[in-house]
């Protein structure tokens, strides 16, 4: 699945949700698909509800690319590391302020959601996005 398939049809922003148990993990994710939507992120938000997120979208996989900061981020995330089918290939709690955070393995997206999210999504789960 490319990342046309993964996210078409959603706009600038969409729902996630776990795609074996269909649980909604959050209803308002940002797609943030451009150079300047993706070095954003969630910087400089006070704060994040359980409901949002972002999610970068990249055009290969890649470590590097998909590597994130937590400058001008003063809350902790839940970040997840996803494949082109949309299948978690890492994850980590990021903290505050913190200067880089990696996946161990090549990924097409980066989904950064709530901190409880962790505790719903493993690696190896899939989601979908609508």
């Amino acid at each position: 699945m490319h990342e046309a398939e993964l996210i078409r049809g959603c706009g600038n922003s969409a729902a996630v949700r776990i795609a074996s148990s269909g649980a909604e993990l959050a209803r308002r994710i940002r797609l943030c698909r451009g150079f300047g939507g993706k070095l954003l992120g969630l910087m400089f938000r006070s704060s994040l509800a359980e409901d949002e997120g972002a999610l970068l979208a990249y055009g290969r996989p890649s470590k590097a690319d998909t590597s994130i900061h937590m400058f001008f981020v003063s809350f902790p995330l839940g970040v997840f590391w996803l494949d082109s089918r949309g299948t978690v290939v890492d994850r980590v709690r990021a903290l505050p302020w913190r200067p880089f955070y990696a996946s161990a393995v090549p990924a097409n997206y980066v989904l950064e959601l709530h901190p409880t999210a962790l505790d719903k999504l493993q690696i190896g789960d899939r989601v979908e996005f609508h």
